[in-house]
């Protein structure tokens, strides 16, 4: 496993880690046990950081990275979670110092934890980056020692460059695949600039770049590639990168091409992101030890050779851009 800065945290976590929404919930049944399986493993592989949220499984995600943190005391494994998702309606004003205190202080009992390592707004509403009142609160939480460190999770490239001009934000999540290039212009130029951690969800576009997915491919009515296939609950975005699931097979048949032996579609997929240097880390999600392992294989992947890169850009720019280069 390699590692890579964090932001200004002074923090070296794995350039491949856990994303722990699947655990929770919203990806089909999971068991707990197995999970945590999954967890263990990708701990024993090198991976240090794990991201999670609130509302994945409504703190059963959290609850079971707590349980990890209790078994696994004498080692340092960064846990980052979101705050602001709980809020129904999800509208701005919900950002505010008691709901945010409030959800802070939940996630602090499911992870059983003093301090949280790192906290990010998840996906709010456009206008709280125009509120700097949200984030002078995510500085009084740190200063009162409920967390070490706040970031921002978002949708639009457009919201992340906003929120690294309030000097205390440590990290921008944002998805980053194969799927979604528009990132690494002028957000990744600016992230090295001003020192910000950039962490890469969504990264197998929900599944879609592990190659193993069909025209009559179907999902529980609890996975949200289901569920939120046209975005009928949260951003379709969030769901196979926003791209029709007719234009992505079609995506994927081009790249599979690019699969050398012995190497996933998947790991392909996650190398693809660890080019740029701006990334500090992939957070692909893994409800199994077989799919946690077979993750943090692509970090010991060779760098892929520039027409790899090329042919990828190629797909990308005849087929995916259209949906959405412009949108996020």
């Amino acid at each position: 496993m390699n590692y890579r800065r964090l932001g200004r945290t002074g923090w070296q976590v794995s350039e491949i880690s856990f994303g722990a929404w699947g655990i929770g919930g919203s990806w089909g049944a999971v068991d707990d046990d197995v999970s945590l399986m999954a967890l263990r493993k990708a701990l024993d592989l090198g991976v240090n950081f794990i991201d999670t949220a609130d509302v994945y499984g409504d703190g059963r995600s959290e609850k079971l990275i707590g349980q990890i943190l209790r078994e696994r005391k004498g080692e340092r494994i960064y846990v980052a979670t979101k705050a602001g998702r709980r809020l129904s309606p999800h509208v701005a004003d919900g950002y505010n110092r008691d709901n945010l205190t409030a959800y802070v202080e939940r996630s602090l009992r499911n992870l059983g934890v003093e301090t949280m390592d790192l906290v990010q707004l998840h996906c709010p509403p456009t206008e709280v980056y125009y509120r700097p009142e949200v984030f002078g609160v995510m500085d009084d939480l740190v200063a009162a020692g409920k967390l070490r460190a706040y970031g921002v999770s978002v949708e639009k490239v457009e919201e992340a460059l906003k929120a690294i001009e309030y000097p205390n934000v440590q990290t921008v999540q944002i998805i980053f695949n194969m799927f979604r290039h528009r990132p690494a212009e002028l957000l990744f130029t600016q992230a090295r600039e001003r020192q910000i951690g950039i962490l890469a969800r969504v990264p197998l576009a929900s599944g879609m770049l592990t190659g193993k997915m069909r025209a009559g491919t179907t999902f529980e009515e609890s996975d949200h590639r289901n569920f939120n296939r046209y975005g009928q609950a949260f951003d379709v975005g969030e769901t196979f990168s926003g791209v029709p699931y007719d234009v992505s097979l079609a995506a994927v048949e081009e790249l599979r091409a690019l699969v050398p032996e012995g190497v996933t579609m998947a790991q392909l997929a996650l190398r693809w992101i660890l080019m740029f240097d701006a990334v500090t880390c992939a957070i692909p999600g893994a409800k199994t030890p077989t799919q946690a392992a077979d993750n943090v294989a692509a970090s010991d992947l060779a760098p892929l050779d520039d027409e790899t890169m090329k042919v990828v850009r190629d797909v990308y720019d005849r087929l995916i851009r259209p949906h959405v280069h412009q949108r996020w």
